[in-house]
Parts: structure tokens; sequence; C-alpha cells
């Protein structure tokens, strides 16, 4: 079936997806969509009341509009915080692009706008002969680019464009994530990517705290980016 709804990846890993993600939702909610998160593939898991979970799919379980099992949100949880593909060696499994759009579809039928998480960057292996654009081309949705402003952003951000250029995706548009309060010329790095990047810049996010980013995402979701 058609899944509706935004897929959010980053330049790298640890460039605030989740938050990003998180406002995504509540911005949804905030517009009277029935909004559901999910994180197809996780590296990193802790012990749970109810068994091992990972900490960014458990947040996006809990903000959706309705209550929806963990291992619907994160159908392919792997232990290691390490590259999907090393921690799906170690373990001895492998990542089913197809079980994982299945489980989207399902989702989709209970709510009308999916929000789709990506692990580590756009080209992070998954297996020998599949990456993360794998992945966001068998799911189809308008992607999200999170970039993290700090050293080297520039040339990660534009690298990125360039290989969703060529996925064929649909950019739906990139946001600043102001991490590090201490970078030199962060407004002019803002500035010198969203000159460059071909798609809008649909939230700038000051450094702060997460209840704060999220809601600073939410905001300006809501203001700047399409829903229709």
């Amino acid at each position: 079936m058609k899944v509706h709804g935004f897929f959010v990846s980053g330049t790298d890993t640890g460039v605030g997806k989740t938050l990003v993600s998180l406002g995504l939702m509540q911005a949804l909610k905030s517009r009277g969509h029935v909004v559901v998160g999910m994180k197809p593939v996780a590296s990193g898991a802790r012990p749970g009341p109810q068994g091992m979970v990972n900490d960014d799919a458990l947040r996006l379980q809990r903000a959706a509009s309705f209550h929806v099992r963990y291992d619907r949100v994160n159908p392919c949880l792997l232990q290691g915080a390490v590259a999907p593909h090393l921690a799906a060696a170690q373990e001895g499994v492998s990542i089913e692009i197809p079980a994982l759009l299945q489980a989207c579809g399902e989702l989709a039928a209970e709510a009308d706008r999916v929000v789709v998480e990506g692990v580590g960057g756009w080209l992070v292996p998954l297996d020998d002969r599949h990456t993360l654009e794998d992945l966001a081309r068998a799911f189809a949705l308008p992607v999200i680019l999170v970039v993290a402003i700090r050293l080297g952003c520039l040339n990660h951000a534009l690298l990125t464009e360039r290989a969703l250029a060529a996925s064929g995706l649909p950019f739906a548009g990139w946001v600043a994530n102001r991490l590090d309060r201490d970078v030199e010329l962060a407004d002019e790095n803002v500035e010198a990517l969203r000159r460059r990047l071909g798609a809008p810049l649909l939230a700038d996010i000051p450094y702060g705290s997460e209840a704060d980013v999220v809601a600073d995402a939410s905001r300006q979701f809501a203001s700047r980016l399409s829903f229709s």
C-alpha cells in the first residue's frame, strides 16, 4: 500500500535524527494527522522491562498517536552500537528490506503519516550489497536531511545531497542542527548550505536541551513544511 510520510536521514550518526523526527511527529499531530514513528533498523540495544530495546526507537514509539508495540516500530534491533552490517554479521542475522517494507506498510494501514528514521548516514552499509539508500528507495518517501552544524558539515551535506539526487527520491528539505554551540562561523556555514543545497531549509535549530530541540523543530516544521 502507499505510505505517506517522511524519511529522516542524516549526514552522519549522532546528528540529531531522533530529536528532529520527534519534532516532525509533533508538528504532524498538531495538524490533525494520525502519526506513527518507525526506526526499521537500530544498532545498539539495552535491556528494557519487556526485552531488549533501542533508546531512539523507544522514543519514537512513545511519540505515536496511538499505542504500537515496540517490535513494530523497530523490527530489526541489532545489539552492537556499530555500523548495521557489522552488528548483523556479529549476530549472524541478515537485514531484509522486503520485510521492513512490509512492516512499514502495516503501520501505514493504521496511521495516515509515518515518520521513518534512518540509521547512521545515507550510505551506511546494511550488508555486502545494500546501504541505507536502498532501504529509503524501497520506502519511496520524501527525504528530510539532518545536518549537524560543525566543522566538516559543508562537505558532508553536499556529498549527501549528491547521493540523494542520484537516488531519484524527492528531497523535501534539510534541517540545520546546531549541536556545537562553540563552532566558528555557524551562521556562515548555514548560509553557505542554504545557497547550495537544492531543497528548502525547513528548520534552523539553535543549541539547547533535547526538549528545546524537539519543540523548535516542531514549531519550524509546522510553519515551513507542506503537510498535504
